[in-house]
């Protein structure tokens, strides 16, 4: 299966989720590929989408809604997955989903979507984000949970397997 990993992410925290998803998928046999949104117009060549963002004030990225929103029509006839890459800290903070994720699943029919940790390093923020994190106290660190990823990155490859004869 030929599936494409399209991906908004800020500060690249997301991208490597991303690329992580894809190196298990190409384990797996599948043909995967990580596109930012931006960069992705056309999706006949695809047999599947992951789609991916970071999560700042409790959405998706604009570029990911606009994405969505664009590639409706197509999106709704592939196997579609989502995953939210935003909260961080040992107990995740904010919890919860993102606003807005549970509508764009709906409407293009989404197989699964997940909520994963994120990494916050204050250093790569401009000025008006750091003073954001520090009013809300968010913590700074990565919380990525790579086995969790990489499980369901697993569980995507098994769905997409072809049923043995």
């Amino acid at each position: 299966m030929k599936v494409l990993i399209a991906v908004a992410s800020r500060h690249g925290s997301t991208r490597e989720i991303a690329d992580t998803i894809a190196e298990e998928l190409r384990a797996s046999g599948n043909v995967a590929g990580v596109r930012d949104m931006t960069a992705t117009e056309c999706l006949a060549e695809y047999d599947a989408v992951i789609l991916g963002s970071a999560v700042y004030a409790g959405q998706w990225l604009p570029e990911a809604r606009r994405f969505v929103a664009r590639q409706r029509e197509r999106l709704a006839e592939l196997p579609v997955w989502l995953f939210s890459s935003g909260p961080t800290g040992v107990v995740p903070w904010p919890s919860g989903e993102p606003e807005g994720v549970a509508e764009l699943a709906e409407a293009i029919g989404a197989r699964e979507r997940v909520l994963f940790t994120g990494k916050l390093n204050t250093q790569a923020l401009g000025f008006v984000d750091r003073v954001v994190v520090q009013a809300i106290h968010a913590p700074e660190g990565d919380f990525r949970d790579w086995s969790a990823i990489r499980n369901w990155a697993r569980g995507i490859a098994a769905s997409l397997a072809p049923a043995a004869i």
